[in-house]
């Protein structure tokens, strides 16, 4: 049998698109976590709870985690700028390359660190995608030193690996929270590197 164009309404062939990747990702043993609408949705709600927190974002500061958490961050910062137009927003990226703690075990790849400003004594947003065993977030907290002693640092992550801490590093803003265990893997696509956005476990 052979489709042609014209045979589906444009409803129906999005009900059997949609068919066919859920079939994809059960034969491949992908689980989704976020759609592309749920990761939007759930970036809005994390910049709306950090505004919740923050009325005065005077003395706040944005910082991305290279590489994997600057998409977070671009889209958090996008949206702050657009419910708050006319607000100047601190925003840098961090490369934690050399803070790692396995940085002698294995080859890395350094990204590059911008943070135009001071944090001495700001309220520093930490953005990062995944919280899994807290070593990213400890190496970042010892980079953003360098720059200066903040008042204080806040945690913001799309998603958090509970129960796979290794270090006492918890989140005050996350997006969801899923239970895993150590041989599965989440991985976070985003439109500008993978031409699509969601959320699976692999």
């Amino acid at each position: 049998m052979r489709i042609k164009k014209g045979d589906f309404s444009k409803k129906e062939a999005s009900s059997i698109f949609t068919g066919l990747c859920v079939i994809f990702i059960k034969i491949i043993g992908l689980k989704a976590i976020l759609t592309r609408e749920q990761v939007a949705i759930t970036i809005r709600r994390l910049t709306h709870q950090i505004l919740e927190n923050h009325l005065n974002i005077d003395n706040l500061v944005f910082i991305g985690i290279q590489p994997r958490g600057i998409y977070v961050s671009d889209k958090i910062v996008q949206e702050i700028r657009q419910l708050l137009p006319g607000s100047t927003v601190q925003y840098g990226k961090l490369d934690i390359t050399f803070y790692r703690d396995d940085v002698r075990k294995e080859l890395h790849i350094p990204n590059h660190t911008d943070i135009p400003f001071s944090i001495e004594n700001k309220i520093v947003v930490l953005i990062d995608d995944v919280l899994y065993t807290g070593r990213t977030i400890r190496a970042a907290l010892d980079a953003l030193l360098d720059f200066g002693r903040p008042d204080k640092v806040e945690l913001c992550i799309l998603i958090d690996r509970r129960y796979s801490r290794q270090l006492p590093i918890q989140a005050d803003y996350t997006g969801k929270s899923i239970d895993s265990i150590i041989s599965q893997k989440v991985k976070v696509y985003w439109d500008k590197k993978d031409g699509r956005e969601e959320v699976v476990l692999l």
